[in-house]
């Protein structure tokens, strides 16, 4: 509670509420002391009266008179003379003379205080003006220790009631900043927290309602701040979106381009004279195609359409991919098997079953070429009664380990040196399109193998 803003104001405002008390106390002391002496010059004066009034007073009434004004003696000027009217025996010398007559604020608080801090006991002569007229002045003693004993009694009762005051106030205080700031104040940072959580969501941005102005100026400018970034975020998601979706297609694209290019090569031993004059041509414009295609592979994720189904053989599918790929391999040392049942049928998209076995075969080929060994790839098909399964394996080098670590994370999981990751995660991504998953079930020295399948159960009523 003390780390709170209300915490803290309600200490400070029991501080700052004593210290405005200790400022009033201070001249009430002095006004205390003030009037407990005028009131002993009033009962001393009563006592001279009592005294004028009587022919004859004993030394018994004489006492009594001293003992309730609290005095040793009392002096009366009525005229020019200066008559001593009560007088009893002192126990010490007079130690100060106090004139209460016309004495300024400053006296009467530094005399006061002075009292409050000598604790020893005195003897003090005070003299002060005759109420009603009745003589220029009076003079009385006394001992010092009942007044001590009152203003110190009174000091505590000053104390306590302040006390009393300022955790009163503090509380006051304390329930208003909590109602009137502190609930203003969490109900901001609610809804800040509330945002951060999830900053796409626009329903979650504050909707201002503060009554105090600071507060409603605050929530005007959160809200801004939360709508443009909101907005923000929207396009950057749809600028990433867009961006994924054209590197994924620019990543096939090129590897269509780069078949397109391989055919052209053979197009170019045509003896016909407009093919032989236009193939150069073709040729330029497939490999700008291309390159414009590795150029734009730089951006984030988007989610491939779902899968059009349809049945199909699988053996088709795998030999055009094979075809491509053993002319892609040209002179390299790569030899392709394929154990697929022709009478093997499966229901999916032949569109995106084709990239996903052409992404894994070709990342097969890219790798034993790269490491200047021969190899083979090859790609087994068989099913049961729950699923269809593929798997596609070569005798490379195996993956390397930042591939292993990020497998399927596109940008990230590259299996060649200068490749993007996307290959991977473009099957993976059309695999689970399709119910199914992919899976890499070795990679060492000796070689790669990754499985794919494809649950029966989801189609068989398209069956």
């Amino acid at each position: 509670m003390l780390n709170s803003l209300s915490g803290r104001f309600l200490i400070l405002t029991a501080i700052f509420v004593m210290l405005a008390e200790v400022l009033i106390f201070v001249p009430s002391i002095a006004r205390f002391r003030e009037d407990y002496l005028m009131t002993r010059l009033e009962r001393a004066q009563i006592a001279s009266l009592v005294l004028l009034a009587s022919e004859e007073v004993t030394p018994d009434l004489q006492d009594e008179l001293l003992r309730n004004a609290e005095v040793f003696n009392v002096v009366l000027r009525r005229n020019e003379a200066r008559q001593l009217m009560l007088s009893s025996p002192v126990p010490h010398p007079i130690s100060q003379t106090f004139d209460l007559r016309d004495a300024p604020a400053f006296t009467l608080i530094h005399d006061a205080m002075l009292r409050l801090v000598t604790p020893e006991s005195q003897i003090i002569r005070v003299i002060g003006q005759p109420v009603r007229m009745g003589g220029l002045l009076i003079e009385i003693t006394l001992e010092t220790t009942g007044l001590r004993v009152a203003m110190i009694d009174y000091g505590l009762r000053i104390l306590w009631l302040s006390l009393v005051i300022s955790i009163f106030t503090a509380v006051l205080l304390f329930l208003a900043v909590r109602l009137t700031l502190v609930k203003p104040i969490k109900r901001v940072v609610s809804a800040m927290q509330a945002y951060a959580a999830a900053p796409e969501d626009a329903r979650r941005v504050i909707r201002p309602t503060s009554s105090v102005k600071e507060l409603r100026e605050a929530e005007d400018t959160l809200q801004s701040l939360q709508t443009q970034l909101t907005g923000a975020l929207k396009q950057k998601e749809h600028l990433a979106q867009l961006g994924s979706a054209m590197a994924k297609v620019n990543h096939d694209l090129r590897n269509i381009l780069t078949s397109a290019q391989l055919f052209t090569d053979r197009i170019e031993t045509s003896d016909d004279p407009t093919v032989k004059r236009l193939a150069p041509k073709l040729l330029n414009s497939l490999t700008r195609a291309v390159h414009l295609c590795e150029a734009t592979l730089a951006y984030g994720k988007a989610e491939e359409p779902g899968p059009t189904l349809a049945r199909l053989h699988l053996a088709d599918v795998v030999a055009d991919v094979i075809d491509g790929e053993r002319l892609a391999a040209g002179d390299a040392n790569v030899s392709f098997a394929e154990d697929v049942p022709n009478d093997l049928i499966l229901l999916a998209d032949v569109e995106q079953l084709h990239r996903i076995i052409g992404n894994l075969v070709r990342n097969a080929r890219q790798a034993i070429v790269n490491s200047g060994r021969p190899g083979e790839i090859s790609v087994m098909a068989d099913e049961d009664a729950g699923e269809w399964i593929i798997r596609v394996a070569d005798t490379g080098p195996g993956l390397p380990a930042r591939a292993r670590e990020h497998l399927f994370k596109p940008f990230q999981g590259g299996t060649t040196k200068g490749g993007s990751g996307l290959g991977l995660s473009i099957a993976a991504e059309l695999v689970r399109g399709h119910g199914g998953t992919l899976s890499l079930e070795r990679s060492d020295e000796n070689g790669t193998s990754f499985c794919i399948t494809f649950p029966k159960g989801n189609f068989d009523s398209s069956m």
